[in-house]
């Protein structure tokens, strides 16, 4: 009976903290399907210790402390995890860039708004929290070691203080206080191509990008790029910087997308799309998925992650349209 009331209480708030854990375990993992995967094991090791949990401290704060066990356990490459940009300077729209291939645990990987954002009335708070899932942030965490990496997540993000951020990594709030000097003084000495707030776009805007994209009509397409819009196309490290090189590669190696349509969907704080190609054996196959990022008028970037059988079924969309 006493097992049963301890567990009881816990399983009945592990659901209610999933949001929560997965933002966090995306940040620290910058991997969409790892960040799940962490919380699910989270949960498990919960409801095995979930008779043990004496209650000293919140489940909030004692699930989070098993949720940075679980990563550091899975933060063993010394291969981190980024964006094209932040490997080598952008390159021409060549078909010769699409040979270099990065391995799957070397770029950071979408994760769909809601898994990890919550619904607010307060558009200042959507806006951070948008900012804080932004690809190109979390890329940007993936450069500090770990500790420095929690410090930055649990206080600039998560609003933590040193105090109870000391308690979860179990050490001085002192520590925590350095760590986090260190991790910003990191991300302010490496600004990235992609660096600058991102904006909800005009719904108009919005609608033209869908519109030229799937008529394909390039001359449309570029009047709704900022003339300095980046694009990467993981798993190639080639990407792009600005309107002729991207317009370029799509009249060249990536005309292949003519004929594309695009589902909306919601991606890093962002618009996204399931963009479908015909497909040769009748109705249209999966090609990427677009996550765009606004600037006030024009699109900023465009990041295109190709893996579509692993993140298509993450986000709910088919794998075939007819």
């Amino acid at each position: 009976m006493t097992t049963m009331t301890a567990v009881t209480p816990v399983a009945d708030q592990l659901e209610t903290h999933r949001r929560d854990l997965t933002g966090y375990c995306y940040r620290m993992l910058g991997s969409g399907s790892e960040a799940e995967d962490a919380v699910q094991e989270t949960f498990v090791r919960a409801w095995k210790a979930a008779d043990r949990f004496e209650g000293r401290a919140s489940v909030k704060n004692w699930l989070y402390r098993i949720a940075h066990n679980v990563f550091i356990d899975m933060h063993r490459s010394p291969q981190r995890r980024s964006l094209s940009f932040d490997l080598g300077p952008a390159r021409t729209p060549d078909a010769a860039g699409l040979a270099d291939i990065l391995p799957e645990d070397q770029w950071v990987s979408p994760i769909a708004d809601d898994r990890v954002l919550h619904p607010a009335d307060d558009p200042g708070a959507v806006a951070e929290a948008r900012e804080s899932v932004r690809l190109a942030f979390v890329s940007a965490l993936q450069r500090l070691p770990a500790r420095q990496r929690a410090a930055l997540v649990l206080c600039d993000v998560l609003a933590w203080s040193a105090a109870e951020t000391a308690e979860l990594l179990e050490t001085s709030a002192a520590s925590v206080n350095s760590a986090l000097q260190r991790a910003r003084a990191t991300l302010a000495e490496a600004p990235s191509p992609a660096s600058g707030p991102c904006l909800e776009p005009d719904p108009e805007l919005l609608a033209r990008y869908v519109d030229a994209f799937e008529r394909y009509d390039m001359d449309a397409l570029a009047a709704v790029l900022h003339h300095d819009v980046i694009q990467t196309m993981p798993p190639y490290a080639m990407w792009l910087r600005g309107v002729d090189d991207v317009r370029s590669f799509y009249l060249g190696p990536g005309a292949g997308c003519a004929g594309s349509r695009l589902i909306t969907g919601r991606a890093n704080g962002c618009p996204a799309f399931a963009q479908y190609k015909p497909d040769p054996a009748g109705g249209l196959s999966p090609w990427a998925l677009q996550v765009v990022e606004f600037r006030p008028d024009r699109v900023a970037a465009l990041h295109f992650f190709l893996d579509t059988a692993e993140c298509f079924p993450r986000f709910g969309f088919p794998l075939h349209l007819d």
